[in-house]
């Protein structure tokens, strides 16, 4: 069976610790949002949904190439939840898999084609990075939780819960690399990844 990755991209959020635009920061030369695009695509990701909201404007015109589109999340301010959420009621209908990514988590595209390519030898339910005993992102779900993870909540069950409910059955990847756990939250974070990264 042909498989149809659907990557969702969540840059929505206001980036209030950071006090800058996530979205737009710099890094390996081109704006984060465009950074992660291009590393999902290749990767091997057939479609890219990113979901904007705050400075959407901004962002948007980033945005940009076949298979790459934008959707808003009008409730942004809601939660992260609502954002993955968009993304995956938009996500094209006849994807097998999705992969959830926010975009202050960048990861080159090895990590990400590594990912994919392990979940699909597997036909896994879900694939979870882990570095040092220790989970990361994206995290790459079979279609077939679809319905459970379009029920996901801010209040009460998000995708945290859907991977506890199955998470014996997850197909577990190994890295040597931290990058699988780097969340870019403050400024300070930020320029120590690009320091030990060298984006």
């Amino acid at each position: 069976m042909q498989r149809r990755i659907s990557a969702i991209l969540t840059a929505a959020g206001e980036s209030t610790r950071m006090g800058l635009s996530k979205p737009l920061l710099e890094w390996d030369g081109v704006p984060l949002v465009r950074f992660q695009i291009d590393s999902l695509l290749d990767a091997g990701a057939h479609e890219v949904v990113v979901v904007l909201g705050h400075e959407s404007e901004r962002v948007e015109c980033h945005v940009s190439g076949d298979y790459v589109r934008s959707v808003m999340n009008a409730d942004y301010r809601h939660g992260k939840t609502t954002s993955v959420l968009r993304g995956i009621l938009s996500a094209d209908p006849d994807a097998t898999d999705l992969v959830l990514l926010a975009v202050d988590q960048p990861r080159p595209s090895w990590v990400v084609k590594r990912l994919i390519e392990s979940h699909v030898e597997n036909d896994a339910l879900i694939t979870s990075p882990r570095h040092e005993g220790r989970g990361g992102h994206p995290l790459v779900f079979s279609a077939s939780l679809r319905g459970e993870l379009e029920s996901i909540t801010d209040e009460g069950q998000g995708v945290r819960e859907v991977f506890d409910v199955h998470r014996g059955e997850v197909n577990e990847v190994m890295f040597d690399d931290s990058i699988v756990r780097l969340d870019l939250n403050t400024p300070e974070e930020y320029n120590a990844a690009r320091a030990r990264y060298g984006a």
